[in-house]
């Protein structure tokens, strides 16, 4: 496959995918998400490869998520693409391919992972940041939602409150904040940060494919469940999106004007 969206790279067992839309603070349109699931399985499929890091190119992010000026007129994302439970997004398939692939994903946080960029980090095994790092939940300002894994699951790491929180308010939080509510691992600073993912990843290199592996499955049994919340949830995403209440949260991101979802409550 020809990439475009991201880099990707295999050296001495470990494939290093980074989200490569740097003027878009790493924003994923369609093609991004098909480039990530195209390497995510390349790394499985080789034997050699037993770590997997993700990453964003350049020090202001991660990924900030859906990239608002990809959202066509219908709601869905317009980017020739896979539909993806018609959202135009085919996230529902980046999200499992990320949780059921053989082998530990070690997210190293950079910048901004906020939305649907929040979400990859909390659905990778391990998150290392950046003491610059930022992180926090935009989708209910911009008419948006994840109510399967980035939710669902987000609530097994923090807790219920904290990812109401987290969810309802729509706040930015420092690396050292989420390490402290146990949503990210480590933080290290900015120009460690590859050099601490890499060190992660050979120390799991080390260890017993197949132990690991299994620990992957048997940790990832008790929330597998959240599945099936998924698929309702990008389906009513999927309509949701048609709406004039979404289409607000869009246009007022866009047009950088304050957000008035007020008349949607009458």
């Amino acid at each position: 496959m020809e990439l475009t969206d991201i880099l990707y790279e295999k050296k001495e067992g470990i494939a290093k995918i980074t989200m490569n839309r740097p003027k878009a603070y790493n924003a994923f349109r369609a093609r991004t998400i098909q480039e990530l699931i195209w390497s995510f399985k390349d790394a499985w499929d080789d034997n050699r490869i037993g770590v997997v890091i993700l990453t964003g190119a350049g020090e202001k992010a991660f990924c900030v998520g859906g990239d608002q000026k990809e959202k066509g007129e219908e709601g869905g994302y317009d980017y020739s693409g896979g539909l993806g439970s018609g959202i135009g997004l085919e996230v529902e398939n980046l999200h499992q391919t990320i949780r059921n692939i053989p082998k530990p994903v070690i997210a190293a946080v950079n910048g901004y992972a906020i939305g649907g960029g929040h979400v990859l980090h909390v659905i990778c095994d391990l998150t290392i940041a950046a003491d610059t790092a930022k992180f926090g939940q935009s989708g209910p300002k911009v008419g948006s939602y994840d109510a399967g894994f980035g939710s669902a699951y987000l609530a097994r790491i923090v807790g219920e409150k904290k990812a109401r929180e987290i969810w309802y308010l729509c706040e930015q939080y420092t690396a050292e904040e989420c390490k402290e509510m146990r949503l990210v691992n480590k933080v290290v600073p900015s120009d460690q940060l590859q050099e601490a993912a890499e060190e992660w990843a050979n120390k799991i290199l080390a260890k017993s494919p197949t132990a690991i592996k299994m620990l992957k499955y048997s940790f990832n049994a008790d929330s597998s469940n959240i599945q099936g919340i998924t698929q309702m949830a990008m389906g009513s995403l999927a309509m949701f999106y048609d709406t004039k209440e979404s289409e607000e949260g869009k246009n007022a991101f866009l047009e950088k004007r304050p957000v008035d979802f007020n008349k949607f409550r009458k």
